[in-house]
């Protein structure tokens, strides 16, 4: 009982005044990222018609953000911890904020994959210093879960805003207008930052391993193209040897990590069961729903023809649940069981994407909308619970690398997702029949055919779209159908892993979360 009450005691002296004004910049930067990956999605039939990507080339646009970004999170998250968490969210700032404007200029797909690719990079310095910082402002338990739940929940804002605002601009405006949204978000960001922010960095981090941060970056970007190219061309000795290389690379990574003094990533962390079945339920997640999002976009607009800003609204479900979630995570949490609530989020996605199999062209804004609004919930029970189970795993020191590894997930998942199930989509898509003198190019994506179309007869046109819009959504299903076996067995692998997890933490000398039998909870009163 003494030293519960002491620990209270010190929780309440570390409380840092400031701290939730200092959160409002952190989530400025969420919002930064979130808005970017979901505006995307509502730009790329303008940018198809504009740059005329080829189908590959499309993938790249939209999954390129994502490789680079996972490959460098992790070193991104430990160069935090040794210079400081501030200093590095206002240099990546500054820089996503520009390179925002080379992709808004791209004048070919070449160059717009190029773009992405360095906003990977500059994004890759943004989401594991917000975490790590939200780390080192709160100390208390019950008030980190609710700033982890606001964090999230701006994320899902921005999920929201996006569309919508990228709607918008798509309406009234060209498509690298949504591009061009990140500057006034930086600016301030930036501004308040330099004043609001405490800098904070692990004292004792040692130096920064380049031989790491390469091999880090050659390990995850190889695996994740060789999954790519193999769901979309099928295995080659090319995708064979450069998903052998990057699993190379990565087992180097490991074995280079247990005999450094100070590694970039303490691979000890992963001992931890909590730890480990939080970020394998981000990263199975994430596959599961992130090339169905992509594809969705699509969906609402070429083949049921809704305009850019009523396709935003029309995602906005997903955005409401998920804020409305995450904002009481924490404390359903507590009050049944982190695992409960994970696996629970997690089955209630997986459901949703089952649903979602029966969609056709002509399927009503009632189901999907259900189910974008169950996704959102689900999605925001799950990510809120599982980042704080995240950050709750280790000193705070560590928040940097534990944080980045939280984020590797999430991006690493969203690469697969949409290598895989996009590809998925491509696959069944390129497959369909179409009238005589349909363009080869009508074969690439949905966005090209709809161009192709506008050049041939109106009686060919017709049968063109027709093929290709079904063959579209014929894959769009069974591409939900795979993201919801994903799910299921996501929300399972939780059950068991999360066994025993609790948001609250137990004296352990450091103020770390460790995985916590029943019978603890005696002792404790």
């Amino acid at each position: 009982m003494t030293s519960t009450l002491q620990s209270a005691a010190t929780t309440e002296a570390v409380k840092r005044p400031g701290r939730w004004l200092a959160l409002s910049v952190l989530v400025l930067a969420v919002l930064l990222v979130a808005v970017d990956a979901t505006v995307l999605g509502l730009a790329t039939p303008y940018i198809s018609e504009d740059l005329k990507p080829s189908g590959t080339q499309l993938l790249w646009i939209g999954d390129v953000y994502s490789f680079v970004i996972a490959g460098l999170l992790v070193s991104m998250g430990s160069l935090g911890d040794r210079i400081g968490r501030k200093r590095i969210l206002l240099v990546g700032a500054t820089a996503f904020g520009a390179i925002s404007v080379l992709n808004a200029y791209a004048t070919t797909p070449e160059l717009m994959i190029l773009a992405r690719a360095l906003l990977g990079v500059a994004g890759a310095t943004l989401m594991p210093a917000t975490l790590a910082l939200i780390r080192n402002l709160f100390h208390d338990p019950r008030e980190r879960s609710l700033a982890v739940g606001i964090w999230g929940a701006t994320a899902s804002a921005g999920t929201a805003v996006g569309p919508i605002a990228g709607g918008f601009l798509l309406e009234h405006f060209w498509w690298g207008s949504v591009f061009l949204i990140n500057l006034p978000v930086m600016v301030v960001l930036v501004l308040v930052g330099i004043k609001l922010l405490p800098e904070s960095r692990n004292p004792s981090s040692g130096p920064w391993d380049l031989v790491s941060v390469v091999l880090s970056l050659v390990g995850t970007i190889g695996i994740v193209y060789a999954v790519k190219e193999a769901a979309t061309h099928g295995f080659t000795w090319v995708t064979l040897a450069v998903g052998l290389l990057g699993a190379a690379a990565l087992y180097g990574f490991v074995r280079r990590q247990f005999t450094l003094p100070t590694p970039l990533l303490d691979m000890r962390l992963f001992r931890h069961r909590g730890f480990s079945g939080a970020v394998l339920a981000d990263l199975l997640t994430i596959l599961g729903l992130s090339g169905l999002v992509f594809f969705l976009s699509q969906f609402l607009q070429l083949v049921q023809g809704r305009g850019p800003f009523e396709a935003g609204l029309a995602e906005l479900p997903a955005a409401i649940g998920a804020v409305v979630a995450g904002l009481i995570a924490g404390r359903v949490a507590r009050r049944f069981s982190v695992r409960a609530v994970v696996s629970g989020g997690l089955a209630a996605i997986g459901l949703a994407l089952a649903a979602l199999t029966v969609i056709d062209r002509s399927t009503g804004y009632p189901l999907l909308g259900a189910a974008l609004l169950v996704v959102g919930v689900g999605a925001g029970f799950s990510f809120t619970v599982t980042s704080d189970v995240i950050l709750g795993s280790v000193p705070k020191e560590q928040a940097g690398a534990a944080s980045a590894v939280s984020e590797t997930a999430y991006e690493l998942g969203a690469a697969l997702g949409i290598a895989v199930l996009g590809s998925i989509v491509t696959g069944v898509y390129r497959d369909f029949t179409g009238p005589a003198g349909t363009p080869a190019e009508a074969h690439e994506s949905l966005g090209g055919a709809v161009e192709a179309a506008a050049d041939l007869p109106s009686d060919t046109s017709e049968a063109l779209l027709e093929a290709a819009r079904q063959s579209f959504v014929d894959g769009l299903a069974l591409a939900a159908g795979v993201g919801a076996a994903v799910l299921l067995a996501a929300a399972a692998a939780a059950w068991f892993m999360l066994r025993d997890q609790r948001l609250d933490s137990w004296p352990q000398g450091r103020g770390e979360l460790r995985d916590q039998p029943q019978r603890t909870r005696s002792r404790r009163t």
